[in-house]
């Protein structure tokens, strides 16, 4: 359950994972053009929005020099310049390239980029652009234009809306809608084979549990809050604990989803027979199949540039066998789970920020991983000093189409917690049920929740939008799902039995008495499938 416990995470727009402003290096010889990530103060530097209104400069190497003292270098008036970083401040490199005629100084980093600054004294003076670039990005553009290159620096503009948002969407409500489908779907056949097969233990069947206890409800949430925390404090070790889990857990929930659908597509299952024993050779592909994708994203879980499409992929099955596997028994349930998970998001989202030290949200913090959000350092820092390069594997992530120069730097992702598909499509699914338990053909409770949830995702980004900020999405989800649902409820005049669940089940039971009351337990025995 601990990949279920941290599920539900803080709904971002993750603007930026690299620290200050992007910009992009753009060099060519004519014919041939590369593009680079830039980094750079645009308190300090003014650099042109655009590629067409940028000025181009001839780009002169001095890799071996840091440029720190004025010495025997010569005139370099009208180019740019590339030095490498260390040996003294960013300003003193940027005063020493203006006094010898530089237009642009760009700096070469073999550690992480940080963003350029002084004191005011220092930054008064310096009147030449300056940013940093990645040491191995001059190296490929000095063997891909040995001839020598012309560069120009622009900085476009971060869109205020990205295609991303509407992928993410469209992904969490097929998710929502296919997950609370699938366990109408279940409990449809459930009920066709009859009430025998039910126990009383709050387990329908060997794969499916369900939540019918406040109490347990209460546990759940409680140590969600518990594993949050520990992860906030122990981010470094626990990390990899949940990447392991996550494997193994997406590995199964995709191998019942696959296996789920060649039975209703109605694929054989060829099973070979050895001795005794049957083998199905269905399931032995399926499921070499899942493990080998779950074990390449392990492996290649750190390469942003295509490993996001697997990890959306094991997320989805993750979600659909979630919402499959476990129900509510009742909207009492319902509204318990949701409110106190509510709470949740909003307490580790808007509260702890008062009670961390470098006031930032714990959720936060722990969706994006420990240092995303620290500021740069004005002098030279040695070393890579994140304290982990790792995140947790429990977000969708689409890529940002139109975040050119961040792109560069680094691949920006439109990201979505599991819990904000998974805890409102518990009651997605509850409703799919109850609509079966009516025999509601029109799936009417189903279908109004799909909308709501649709509507309530679709207000988060809104605000997300207009505000600039991350949203915790539960704030939106809970209100829209749950009040739609008591709404149509109480207009239908079926609140009672929406409310209790379970006994809906049960009054239809009663009235199919008659039929079995004339027919021998024998027969009724005969047609029993569980």
């Amino acid at each position: 359950m601990a990949v279920n416990v941290l599920s539900v995470l803080l709904l971002m727009w993750v603007c930026s994972q690299v620290d200050g402003q992007e910009a992009v290096l753009h060099v060519s010889n004519g014919s041939t053009v590369r593009e680079y990530c830039l980094l750079y103060n645009s308190t300090w530097s003014n650099i042109s929005d655009s590629l067409s209104q940028a000025v181009s400069y001839p780009l002169r190497s001095l890799m071996s020099s840091q440029l720190c003292v004025k010495g025997q270098q010569v005139s370099l008036e009208g180019q740019a310049v590339v030095v490498m970083r260390g040996g003294c401040d960013f300003s003193q490199k940027a005063l020493v390239a203006q006094d010898l005629g530089a237009s642009v100084l760009l700096i070469a980093s073999v550690n992480n980029l940080v963003t350029p600054s002084a004191n005011n004294s220092e930054l008064s003076k310096v009147k030449i652009p300056l940013a940093l670039v990645r040491h191995r990005d001059v190296l490929d553009a000095l063997q891909v234009f040995p001839q020598g290159m012309e560069v120009k620096l622009y900085a476009p503009p971060f869109p205020p809306f990205d295609a991303s948002i509407v992928v993410m969407l469209l992904i969490a409500v097929f998710t929502v809608t296919m997950g609370g489908f699938w366990s109408g779907a279940a409990e449809r056949l459930k009920q066709a084979a009859g009430p025998e097969c039910d126990s009383t233990d709050g387990r329908s069947d060997s794969s499916e549990l369900s939540l019918y206890s406040p109490l347990k409800v209460l546990l759940f949430v409680a140590m969600m809050c518990v594993m949050l925390v520990l992860m906030y404090f122990f981010y470094r070790w626990l990390v990899y604990v949940i990447i392991v889990i996550f494997c193994l857990a997406s590995a199964s929930a995709l191998y019942n989803c696959l296996d789920s659908l060649m039975t209703a597509l109605g694929c054989s299952t060829l099973s070979v027979s050895c001795g005794e024993r049957s083998v199905s050779v269905r399931s032995l592909l399926i499921a070499a199949v899942c493990i080998t994708l779950s074990v390449i994203w392990g492996v290649y879980r750190n390469d942003d540039r295509w490993i996001w499409i697997l990890q959306d992929l094991l997320g989805i099955a993750f979600c659909l066998n979630f919402l499959k596997t476990i129900s509510l028994s009742n909207f009492k349930i319902c509204v318990i789970l949701l409110s106190l998970l509510l709470i949740y998001d909003v307490f580790f989202v808007f509260i702890t920020p008062f009670l961390t030290p470098n006031g930032e949200s714990i959720m936060v913090q722990v969706a994006l991983g420990p240092g995303a959000g620290g500021k740069g350092d004005a002098m030279e820092v040695p070393g890579d000093n994140s304290s982990s390069n790792e995140k947790l594997p429990v977000v969708m992530r689409i890529p940002q189409f139109s975040a050119l120069a961040q792109n560069l730097c680094m691949m920006q992702f439109s990201i979505l917690g599991y819990g904000d598909i998974i805890i409102p499509g518990l009651l997605v699914a509850y409703c799919h049920r109850f609509d079966v338990w009516m025999g509601n053909s029109r799936r009417i409770y189903f279908i109004s929740c799909v909308i709501a949830y649709t509507v309530g995702l679709v207000l988060t980004f809104a605000v997300m939008l207009l505000s600039k900020m991350g949203q915790p999405a539960l704030l939106y989800l809970v209100p829209c799902t749950l009040l739609t649902s008591t709404v149509l409820a109480c207009i239908r005049k079926e609140f009672k039995h929406f409310w209790s669940g379970s006994g809906t089940y049960q009054v239809l039971e009663e009235s199919r008495k008659p039929l079995l009351s004339d027919g021998d337990a024998g027969h009724a025995g005969g047609v029993r499938s569980c």
